[in-house]
This record gives C-alpha cells, structure tokens and sequence, in this order.
C-alpha cells in the first residue's frame, strides 16, 4: 500500500491512497498507535521533536556525522547552517551570488555546500545541499527569551525530500525512508 500524502485537520488526518480518501481520526494513543504502525509499514521513520517556548520546533540533526540543534521550519525553502559552524560541519563551501532573506533579515550574502549527508533519527539523506549564511539574528531573537542558540534550520527540502508527516499533539516527525535504489545510484 503507498501512501504519498497524508495532511491532519482538526483531530482527523486525510490520507491519499491511490484514488481514494481514508479519513482516520486519532484522538486516542490507542489510535495514534495506529497511524504510527501504518507510517511505519510504509517506511517511515520516527523522529521526536520539542516544542519552544516561543512556538518553534526544535530538533537534534546531523550533519556529515556531527550532531547540532536545529529549528525545523516549513515555512523555510531550504535548510541552512549559521557561518560559524562551517568547519563544525566539516562543510565543503562556495561563495554563492544569490542573497538570502529569512527570519526578518534580506539581502544576506551566502554560500552553498553540497553532497552533504543529514541524519534525523534514524532517517538518511545522502547529498543534501546547505546554505550557509548569518543567522546570528535568529539566536539573539532566541537568546531573549533565554532559548539556548542553534546550529541552523531544517527546511522545506528535507521535508519534501522525507514526504514529512508532522504530528503536533505528540511532538513527532515521520519522515519515509530512501529508497535504496536511489541511494545507491547518487552515492556514484
């Protein structure tokens, strides 16, 4: 059974399957233990997240085998890393000409790394591209409502990349594994 998409409205997740709808409604842990199993038959992987104080989804990554904290954001196109954590990140740059806009800040010079592996969990992603750029505006933002500073942000590409599930209430992230052929294929 595939199931490409699934979106929660009001206690009720809408899954797509093939041509149909299945509405399923998990108000209990008996049936969130449910969902969990079914994301799981279909090769999803859990990851937990915390929730801040100031609303924003924290959770543990890492990069090229180096774990840091990280916001996870969709409303961010794609993930980034702070400068500052360049080497930290063994990161492999290039100056880059775009300029970057986010968080309340525009027009920010950045660099690109790519062929990059990220880990959630137990989830994998092989040749994931950073972008690299000052987000010391992020931490002083977070540092006043004494949120201890992160690494970067985990965007929109790795959720697309992962066909995210997102559940809230429970504070979990369900992201489907790789394929392998696939992996194996961009590691040449």
């Amino acid at each position: 059974m595939k199931m490409p998409f699934a979106i929660y409205v009001k206690g009720i997740y809408l899954f797509l399957q093939k041509e149909n709808i299945v509405f399923l409604n998990f108000q209990t842990s008996c049936q969130m233990q449910r969902l969990e199993e079914l994301l799981k038959e279909n090769d999803y992987i859990k990851s937990n997240f915390k929730l801040s104080k100031t609303q924003h989804l924290l959770i543990t990554a890492k990069i090229n085998g180096i774990s840091g904290k990280f916001i996870l954001d969709t409303g961010a196109s794609n993930s980034c890393v702070d400068f500052q954590f360049e080497e930290y990140f063994k990161l492999k740059t290039q100056d880059s000409k775009t300029q970057v806009a986010g968080a309340g800040a525009v027009g920010m010079p950045s660099k690109i790394s790519e062929y990059n592996m990220l880990k959630i969990g137990r989830w994998k992603a092989f040749q994931m591209n950073v972008v690299l750029f000052d987000l010391t505006h992020v931490n002083q933002a977070l540092s006043q409502v004494k949120i201890k500073p992160i690494h970067g942000i985990i965007g929109a590409d790795v959720l697309l990349e992962g066909k995210a599930i997102i559940d809230y209430e429970n504070k979990n992230l369900f992201l489907k594994k790789q394929d392998t052929l696939k992996r194996n294929l961009l590691l040449f």
